[in-house]
């Protein structure tokens, strides 16, 4: 796995603003938006590219463009929904699934509860939108599960990291490629499986649930 941490001020300045206790919900969701668009521009990077000739009003050209099958943007529910947005405008000619993953409260086993992808994934990259990568648990498991439904190459974007995620999920996905892209790695997670400092429940911060 290789984790790439996006060092950048206005990642920084914006992720600040994000974990203040005080931003209320609609900024909240405002800057969710425009890291996801920064993280998303550096996790694309890599994406395959194949050659278009085009006609400019002056001359032909042999110009570049995604090559098929285009990449599929995949958001964890519910709080992955929230990054979306971001990540479609800068891919918006990718494509979209879904995936809900919750871990059973008797078992602690991850289930999948709804997902919504192709049935065969070969040959695709899948870029997958998690705000907070903290236990480790149901990225581990969205990983699995895609690489089995055939993905060629998975990258994940999350806003922040615990070393204890990063840890957990290096050790459940040996193995495969990961692309792990993050605005920063926090302290360490406290005893409710927070990440500390952190910036609390992003999903309930996402849809007003924390005010």
């Amino acid at each position: 796995m290789r984790v790439h941490v996006v060092d950048h001020p206005l990642v920084a300045h914006k992720l600040t603003i994000l974990r203040d206790k005080n931003t209320p919900s609609m900024i909240f969701r405002q800057l969710t938006e425009e890291l996801v668009m920064l993280l998303g521009y550096e996790a694309t990077r890599g994406v395959a590219v194949e050659p278009r000739e085009i006609e400019t009003p002056v001359s032909r050209m042999t110009g570049t463009q995604l090559k098929r099958p285009r990449p599929l943007i995949v958001p964890i529910l519910r709080a992955g929904l929230g990054m979306l947005e971001g990540m479609v405008k800068m891919a918006p000619s990718a494509e979209v699934g879904f995936l809900g993953m919750a871990r059973n409260e008797e078992t602690l086993d991850i289930v999948t509860y709804a997902e919504r992808l192709p049935n065969d994934l070969t040959g695709r990259h899948v870029i997958v939108l998690d705000p907070m990568l903290a236990t480790g648990g149901t990225l581990v498991e969205a990983i699995r599960f895609l690489y089995e439904r055939g993905a060629e190459r998975v990258t994940c974007v999350c806003l922040l990291a615990a070393p204890e995620g990063i840890e957990r999920l290096e050790k459940g996905i040996e193995g495969l490629e990961v692309d792990l892209y993050l605005a920063a790695i926090d302290e360490r997670l406290n005893e409710k499986s927070y990440i500390v400092p952190g910036l609390g429940d992003a999903g309930d911060r996402l849809y007003g649930l924390a005010e």
